[in-house]
């Protein structure tokens, strides 16, 4: 959906576009259980299954091993397990956030087509992009949001590593604002969920990172007595299945294909 909106941006000469990329910091170790809780309630779980939840995540304590001996225990006051779908929840209150100030018309999204769809913020988990129109009153609103749900759910933002991209946007004015958000500068195309968003599927540098994935995990085969056997598995297992997500997104060009290919057979 970003591609498609970045790709329209860059079509239409006049149409700016603003990307707030936001970088939170150790997403699942902050997260304050008083906010996770609230959020449970807000989309209609009820009593008994957010008790549960509190049963299962809340309280605990750990200590750490120093030279064999357990020192004192710590207790757990906040934070998640790596991978728990609870952290979903945290990030759909900043969402519902940014559409409360659409609604109130305090942030500006950007139209998107002849439908009129306005596009104001898209997330996946904790990666998420604030699109907008590039206005003061935007930044403002922006950096507002962003600070209150930081103060409500203790996820802490890092500007510095958050990016900011503009799509037929002067020079002088992403200056100004990058540096009204403390942020680095990105261009288009950026990365995003492991992915190059507003690149040219025909342009070989496109494909460099997939083919340096694939010989890298060449090289560390190669030095290893692997049988010929082993070496089909790997193949069919292995790197034929590494290119799959860039294919989900992305039409394969036939020298980038044939560049694979050779690789392939090179190992084999």
């Amino acid at each position: 959906m970003v591609n498609e909106l970045v790709d329209y941006a860059k079509k239409k000469k006049k149409k700016e576009c603003l990307i707030f990329k936001v970088d939170f910091e150790k997403v699942y170790d902050s997260v304050d259980w008083g906010f996770l809780e609230y959020m449970m309630v807000r989309v209609g779980m009820c009593e008994k299954w957010v008790a549960w939840m509190k049963a299962c995540v809340f309280g605990g304590s750990m200590s750490v091993l120093v030279n064999g001996s357990p020192t004192e225990e710590i207790c757990n006051y906040r934070g998640l397990k790596q991978g728990d779908p609870l952290a979903l929840l945290v990030a759909e209150g900043f969402s519902g956030l940014m559409r409360n100030a659409v609604d109130r018309n305090l942030f500006e999204g950007f139209t998107f087509g002849n439908s009129g769809l306005v596009v104001s913020h898209l997330q996946y988990a904790d990666d998420t992009l604030c699109i907008g129109k590039p206005t003061v009153e935007n930044l403002w609103a922006m950096k507002s949001l962003l600070r209150g749900f930081e103060m409500v759910s203790d996820l802490k933002i890092n500007f510095f590593k958050s990016s900011l991209i503009g799509v037929n946007v002067d020079n002088d004015f992403m200056d100004m604002m990058c540096n009204f958000l403390n942020c680095s500068r990105g261009s288009v195309p950026f990365k995003y969920l492991g992915l190059l968003v507003g690149a040219n599927a025909k342009s070989m540098s496109t494909w460099e990172p997939l083919v340096e994935k694939l010989s890298g995990k060449l090289n560390s085969w190669g030095h290893k007595y692997i049988s010929f056997g082993c070496r089909i598995v790997l193949l069919n297992s292995v790197l034929n299945a590494i290119p799959i997500f860039f294919l989900s997104f992305l039409k394969l060009p036939v020298l980038v294909w044939k560049r694979l290919v050779r690789i392939q057979g090179k190992f084999l």
